[in-house]
């Protein structure tokens, strides 16, 4: 039996006496045999390396760690490994033990182990804290490994106070893990880390990508087609990646970026070398999830533009109304001094209809808080299926619609773009052939591998000059044809102008 298949039958094992539940509470995941496999892969090796350092934090059983150090044996290069293991779950530390002593014994290259216990975010802040690349004292490392705890905390966790450079809200423990991680990386060496996607975009982790590209360059992105392959026996859903990582200020002309939709053999896998500045953007660090040249050409597209909704002075937000917190405020029906509360059902074939006889399609209230001027806005959809086939889906609202209504509200589960000073009909009609282009729902999707329409990132999208919009929305006035395909040829009608 070889090293991995050993260290995988004993986790199989583990996982099948251990209840999710349990292993839940730690964040605690486990990464099939040929994800790791596929990981150990990433990292390039050099004749003149015969000692390397390996860490593997939130090392669980052992898997990445001893799919690296196979790999390491193979290559017949490395001669000595010094292996540091972080893992504070008592219950599995005991295995890890018992798995790591068989491979060294077994192993045909020199290893030698710790096993650490401690929490790897607070026994390392005070080294952390003081000057990334500075700091002499802690070990580094030639290679990280890593399949980080997937847990949120608070932002008044301990570990979330420990890392004020990174942290902004409440974090998840799997970017504290990867930012340690790269502290932790020796010059020139290299890290793979499995993580969700949702660090790539957004004001949330910014602070962590800021972090992560002053310090290192990304060398290939992978991505899982299908959310429940990455951990097949886990019954996972979650948009997940792997990253390679090198700790350098010299960025690469270009990242592989690689796509699978199964993750048994690797065998479907497909790859494209995409231009770095493509992927990582220098102005607000989003990393462009481009897997082809297709998507490599709708991003080349719309950075053609240099507006946003934010420099035309308009802004999506969210709905106000949290509908199952103000309960004793909806109604059925239109009473006195009720007023319309506007739902993503009401969004059909790109226009608002209202009202449908659902229920509370009405609220009555004094919050100003829940309440906003019946003005033209364009309504988008905040939560979609993964199965969908347009991510973005809206709406055009118009208040001479309304008009026994002063006010209206909106529930949390849409979007919507408005102005302080107004939006005319034909901007909200320009903003909707952005919007319900295919264009534009390709970018978002390029940009978010969430279901989830974030207003920050729709914010900081480009746009076309205003004049351009309003043009827009006037040719689609005329058509009156609100499909995407129309938007289509509207939009192809502008590029070709912007470029």
């Amino acid at each position: 039996m070889n090293l991995l298949d050993y260290v995988i039958d004993k986790t199989e094992e583990y996982i099948g006496r251990m209840p999710k539940d349990v292993r839940k509470e730690y964040g605690q995941f486990f990464t099939s045999k040929e994800t790791a496999v596929f990981m150990a892969s990433l990292f390039e090796f050099k004749p003149d390396e015969p000692v390397l350092h390996v860490l593997d934090a939130g090392a669980g059983s052992g898997v990445l760690a001893v799919a690296l150090l196979e790999r390491l044996q193979a290559e017949s290069i490395v001669e000595m490994v010094y292996l540091t293991c972080y893992e504070n779950d008592p219950l599995i530390i005991e295995l890890l033990r018992e798995n790591l002593t068989w491979v060294a014994s077994n192993a045909s290259l020199k290893l030698e182990f710790r096993i650490r216990s401690e929490n790897y975010i607070l026994s390392q802040m005070d080294d952390f804290n003081q000057s990334a690349l500075a700091c002499p004292q802690p070990t580094k490392y030639n290679l990280v490994i890593g399949n980080p705890p997937y847990k949120k905390i608070g932002k008044d966790a301990p570990e979330a106070k420990a890392m004020p450079t990174v942290c902004y809200g409440a974090p998840n423990l799997y970017f504290l893990f990867a930012s340690m991680g790269l502290f932790n990386l020796a010059s020139d060496g290299q890290m793979v880390y499995i993580m969700p996607r949702s660090w790539t975009s957004g004001a949330y982790f910014k602070a962590f990508r800021e972090y992560l590209f002053k310090w290192a360059s990304i060398e290939h992105i992978h991505l899982f087609v299908s959310r429940d392959k990455v951990f097949d026996k886990e019954k996972v859903l979650q948009e997940t990646m792997i990253i390679k990582l090198r700790k350098t200020e010299r960025a690469p002309k270009t990242i592989t970026m690689t796509t699978t939709k199964s993750n048994q053999s690797f065998s479907d896998l497909t790859t494209y070398e995409a231009p770095y500045h493509l992927v990582v953007s220098n102005k607000d660090y989003y990393v462009y999830l481009v897997t082809n040249s297709e998507e490599a050409l709708v991003v080349n597209r719309m950075r053609r533009w240099n507006e946003t909704l934010l420099t035309l002075g308009l802004r999506m937000k969210t709905g106000l109304t949290v509908d199952f917190r103000h309960r004793e405020a909806l109604l059925n029906e239109a009473l006195d001094h009720a007023v319309p509360l506007f739902y993503p059902q009401h969004i059909k074939s790109g226009r608002v209809e209202f009202p449908l006889g659902i229920d509370h399609e009405y609220i009555i209230t004094d919050r100003q808080g829940l309440l906003q001027s019946n003005t033209n806005l364009l309504f988008v959809k905040r939560f979609t299926s993964k199965e969908e086939r347009r991510r973005l889906q809206c709406g055009v609202y118009l208040s001479k619609d309304y008009p026994a209504y002063d006010r209206i509200s909106t529930q949390n589960k849409i979007n919507f773009i408005d102005s302080p000073k107004g939006l005319s009909e034909c901007m909200v009609y320009g903003l909707y052939v952005l919007f319900n282009s295919s264009l534009y729902d390709s970018y978002y999707r390029i940009l978010n591998g969430s279901t989830q329409v974030n207003s920050t990132e729709v914010n900081a999208m480009p746009v076309p000059p205003m004049s351009t919009i309003k043009a827009m929305g006037k040719r689609l006035m005329q058509t009156a044809d609100m499909s995407e395909e129309a938007c289509d040829s509207i939009m192809e009608i502008y590029s070709e102008q912007a470029s």
